[in-house]
Order: C-alpha cells, then sequence, then structure tokens
C-alpha cells in the first residue's frame, strides 16, 4: 500500500533529497517549505503536492495542519525535518527566539495539530535531530529560548536536545496507541544549512572545504528515508535516536523523563495546545 509522507523543510537539502527517494520508490510524498518557488521547483520535478509554511510564524504552522488534515485522510509518516541556525538572538512574531520555535516549538505544534489523524494512521513521527544535542547544549528548563544566556550555538544544541525530548515524551504518551517516534542525526551535511547564520556555522557549512569533508545531501537524505520506510518496533526502535542508521547515544538529558514531561508541558503552552 501505498503510504502518505509528509516531509518539511524539504525545498532543498536531506529533506528534498529523501522526497526523491520516496517518491522513487513509490511512496505518496508531500513536500513542505518555507520558501515558495524553491518549494514548487522540487514539486514541480517530482509531481507532487507541495505546501508553504514559514516556522516563525505559528499561524502558518496552524494554516499547514489544516490543509494537511483536509487534504489527506492517513498520514503514515510526519517527517519534522525544517530547521536552522541563528547567527544573532531575534524573536519571531509570535514572540518567541527564532532557534527554538522554528526547530522545536513549531514541529511541537504541528503535531499535535496533526495528532488524531497520525494515530488513526498509525505513522511514524521522524525529527531530524542532530549530534549537536550532546555537543553544545546548556539546557534550562527556565531559559528556554536563551533570555539570559544566548550564543547561535549554544541555542542551536538546546534545540535539537528538545527534539529528542520530544520523541521520547511523543513516544511514551501515544505509543501505546499506535504512534511511533524516532529522532536521528543525519550526518554533518554538505547544503546551505549555516546561510542564515554567521561565524563559525556560515564558515562551516558554507566554506570551501565544505563539500569536501560533509556529508552529501543525498546520504543523509537516505538515513531520512531509512526511517520513514522502516518498520517500528523492527527496523528501529520507537523513542531512539539514531546516527548512520544505528542507535547512537546522545546527551544525558535525554534519558530523563521528568525534563521531558517538562518540556512537552512548557512548550504546551506556549504553542497553545491541549497538555
Amino acid at each position: 500500500m501505498t503510504r502518505t509522507i509528509v516531509i518539511t523543510g524539504a525545498s532543498d537539502g536531506i529533506g528534498a533529497a529523501s522526497a526523491k527517494q520516496l517518491n522513487d520508490l513509490g511512496e505518496e510524498v508531500v513536500v513542505v517549505g518555507r520558501n515558495p518557488e524553491k518549494t514548487a521547483r522540487v514539486a514541480r520535478t517530482l509531481g507532487v503536492d507541495s505546501f508553504v509554511a514559514d516556522f516563525t510564524d505559528l499561524s502558518q504552522v496552524r494554516e499547514l495542519a489544516a490543509s494537511l488534515l483536509e487534504r489527506y485522510p492517513r498520514i503514515d509518516v510526519l517527517a519534522n525535518n525544517a530547521g536552522g541556525v541563528f547567527g544573532r538572538r531575534t524573536l519571531t512574531a509570535d514572540g518567541y527566539e527564532t532557534t527554538f520555535q522554528v526547530n522545536h516549538l513549531a514541529p511541537f505544534l504541528l503535531t499535535n495539530l496533526l495528532r488524531e489523524r497520525l494515530i488513526e494512521s498509525g505513522a511514524s513521527v521522524i525529527q531530524t535531530s542532530s549530534a549537536a544535542a550532546k555537543l553544545f547544549p546548556r539546557f534550562d528548563l527556565n531559559d528556554l529560548q536563551g533570555a539570559n544566556h544566548f550564543s547561535s550555538t549554544t541555542a542551536y544544541g538546546n534545540a535539537k536536545l528538545a527534539n529528542v525530548l520530544f520523541t521520547k515524551e511523543l513516544n511514551r504518551r501515544f505509543g501505546d496507541r499506535g504512534l511511533s517516534a524516532v529522532a536521528f542525526h543525519p550526518g554533518v551535511i554538505a547544503s546551505n544549512f549555516g546561510s542564515t547564520s554567521d561565524g563559525p556555522w556560515k564558515f562551516l557549512y558554507g566554506g570551501p572545504l565544505a563539500q569536501r569533508l560533509m556529508t552529501s545531501t543525498a546520504v543523509g537524505g537516505a538515513r531520512l528515508t531509512w526511517l520513514a520506510l522502516g518498520k517500528p518496533g523492527v527496523d528501529w526502535q520507537p523513542g531512539g535516536f539514531y546516527a548512520n542508521n544505528k542507535p547512537a547515544r546522545t546527551n544525558r538529558l535525554a534519558d530523563d523523563p521528568a525534563v521531558a514531561k517538562a518540556l512537552w508541558e512548557r512548550s504546551a503552552v506556549l504553542a497553545g495546545v491541549d497538555d
């Protein structure tokens, strides 16, 4: 049976690569991106549906969820792949720190707005996290948006750890209802990922050695594709964190259920969804 697979952040990078791979395998792929022209180009090339949503605006996330619910009676996979790193501390129109909102709060909101459809479909929810969850965070539940201490690296590490904590809590709350969640590190990908930042991130992703030293978008996309195609409990374990298609270690806080629960509850208040 052909499955419906929604991929955010699919206008380029590993999202676009995975969309092509899954489409080539006969799955019904839905492309979601921030940039209208790039998103339309990917969708047109593949001959698939597309939607535009800027995750710095939570009203657009709500509109996206409503459109998906109206269009698709089943959603078999939701890949929360959109994200980014930002050079300075800025607030979105919603009043939240941009890194926190784009990488965590917006996908948290989207997943919860689609939650009943995902449960009905026995869906997999995939979070594109990062090894940064282990390397860079200074995670403080009382300062999730870096009001007291901010650096682009720390903010990104905190957001990627939030992805893993969200995965754990999503699985704890709804795993027994048939929803499976997993997070993964795609590799250090040669893409324009760091273009919205400055300093070391922009140099790392835009420097002359990037294409030579980093993982290609095709390989990174294949890691997302592997999870999307995989059977939870057989090919990968729900609630797990993966790298190179294998279970991997991440930040020790990811194994603290109290932290995961507290993050969920605070995110629900900020996003305006039922806990």
